[in-house]
């Protein structure tokens, strides 16, 4: 199976994408540690996203870009737009992508609504450039629903957070559908001169709904030691 990888890197560690899986990413110190995790990225992203089950996945990578970055690439900053994201989009295309994100979204109002206890901390408290990293569920999910303005908003689409995950995210589809030529993806220069598209964004919300689900799956098991804890995206616990 062919993979084409984004590379973000800098001296603190590598943040590498899969362009042809939209949201699929893995990080590592070194690249070759990164990439050494793809095969269980990719397993986890087809069951989650097809139900399709690849026990004896084999990849062949292709790199499509590499990036170095002035960001926090081991706290998963990133202003990386991929060479395809500047292309228009089909309707077809677009669909297919609102309905992985709007899955996206529901999915991950699975995996919280499972979390007994939502305030209880399930990482360290930790400060960075940006400010206090999520700890518990609770802080997980507002912040992972709380880009939804952020994320429209960097390619002109006037879009709210709240009342729920999914319900903006939908809502913020239903504004950008009443623009006219909205597949055409223009790129435009949004906040910290970073580059935005529509492609962008719909990879965008994936991915760091993908980011925090992995964390907040992972450390409520190992806080809880709860079955209950539904592993919706299919992730593999190590």
């Amino acid at each position: 199976m062919l993979l084409k990888t984004v590379c973000e890197y800098n001296e603190d560690g590598y943040l590498v994408y899969a362009e042809n899986f939209p949201g699929a990413f893995v990080r590592g110190r070194t690249l070759k540690g990164a990439l050494e995790k793809f095969p269980g990225e990719i397993e986890s992203y087809l069951l989650w996203a097809n139900g399709t089950e690849t026990p004896d996945l084999r990849l062949e990578m292709e790199s499509v870009l590499e990036k170095e970055s002035g960001l926090n690439i081991k706290d998963a900053d990133s202003d990386v737009i991929f060479p395809g994201e500047r292309e228009p989009l089909t309707k077809e295309e677009y669909t297919k992508l609102k309905i992985l994100a709007l899955r996206s979204a529901m999915d991950f109002e699975r995996l919280y609504d499972s979390v007994p206890n939502k305030k209880a901390p399930l990482v360290p408290e930790r400060e960075t450039f940006y400010g206090k990293i999520p700890s518990t569920a609770e802080e997980m999910y507002l912040h992972t629903m709380n880009v939804n303005s952020y994320y429209f908003g960097e390619i002109g689409v006037d879009a709210e957070n709240g009342p729920d995950i999914l319900s903006c995210r939908a809502k913020g589809f239903e504004e950008l559908e009443k623009r006219d030529g909205y597949l055409e993806n223009p790129v435009l220069v949004g906040s910290y001169d970073e580059e935005w598209s529509l492609r962008k964004v719909l990879r965008r919300f994936i991915w760091h709904d993908r980011i925090h689900a992995k964390a907040m799956y992972r450390r409520a098991y190992e806080a809880f030691w709860d079955d209950e804890i539904d592993n919706v995206f299919c992730f593999k616990l190590k």
